[in-house]
């Protein structure tokens, strides 16, 4: 029996021990090549640098103007993150908990939402923005990620709202609470895993997005960071250190938020499957 049970511990381990060194070596390899010289490179591009050669974060960072990309990259992730979270909080709360008509439809239409890929929606999507007036804008772009991004997070919301009995904002309505004070009061407290959970990772697809940004946004003072990097292509076409340096200074605040909060996306995204 010990033995089976070793044999069935080792045939998991092995496959996510090779699953982890895949996703971990990437990181490695481009944080290598990151810190050689441009002749080093040329000289051996697959061995370990030699030495650290920070002036490629430098001129990825200044010349580059990576600093202005990470500064429209935050404001844009956490002013669409935060609306992300409230339209979805209230949208999961009234799904869930509240009896209208259309319920069902609307939640219908959720589902369909979630079912088109962007590629499918983004020419209609740029003549409305440009309609409006809202190409290469910052608005127009956090418009344009609250309405990607807003389906799946309503629907998890939703399901994870209805595993929350009803007598809670029940007895919350008796006690003299509105609508608006049952959902402050009682469902934002009790789905806060859930949003934390959403947040991130709503927070990790906008940062990651070079799309959307790069149909929206024109102007090159506008960019977000993940275009911003992949103009430098362009910029470094013999310097591939500099080129790899932006990249990994894109990633990293990816790596750092995953690291840190992977147990509320786990904690999250487990209970909201749960309750659903």
């Amino acid at each position: 029996m010990m033995r089976r049970e070793r044999a069935a511990r080792l045939a998991i381990a092995v496959p996510m021990l090779l699953l982890a060194l895949a996703t971990i070596y990437p990181i490695l390899f481009g944080l290598n090549v990151s810190l050689k010289t441009r002749k080093d490179y040329v000289l051996d591009r697959l061995g370990a640098t030699q030495t650290i050669n920070l002036q490629n974060y430098t001129d990825a960072w200044v010349n580059a103007d990576m600093g202005r990309y990470f500064l429209n990259t935050i404001t844009v992730t956490v002013v669409s993150v935060v609306l992300i979270l409230l339209l979805s909080s209230m949208c999961g709360y009234a799904l869930s908990h509240l009896s209208f008509r259309g319920s069902k439809v609307a939640f219908l239409i959720i589902l369909t939402m979630m079912m088109i890929p962007f590629q499918v929606i983004m020419v209609p999507t740029v003549k409305v923005m440009n309609d409006f007036g809202l190409i290469d804008s910052f608005p127009g772009l956090i418009i344009a990620y609250v309405a990607q991004y807003l389906p799946f997070t309503v629907y998890f919301m939703t399901s994870y709202y209805s595993g929350i009995p009803k007598e809670m904002t029940e007895a919350a309505r008796v006690d003299g609470n509105g609508l608006f004070g049952v959902w402050w009061r009682i469902m934002v407290p009790t789905g806060k895993p859930a949003l934390i959970s959403m947040g991130i990772l709503n927070a990790l697809f906008i940062w990651n997005d070079i799309l959307i940004a790069l149909l929206l946004m024109q102007s090159p003072e506008k960019r977000t960071v993940m275009v911003g990097v992949s103009t430098l292509r362009g910029q470094y076409p013999d310097n591939v250190p500099t080129y790899i340096a932006g990249v990994m200074l894109a990633v990293l605040p990816i790596i750092v938020i995953y690291l840190v909060f992977q147990r509320q996306i786990t904690a999250g995204v487990t209970a909201g499957a749960t309750k659903g």
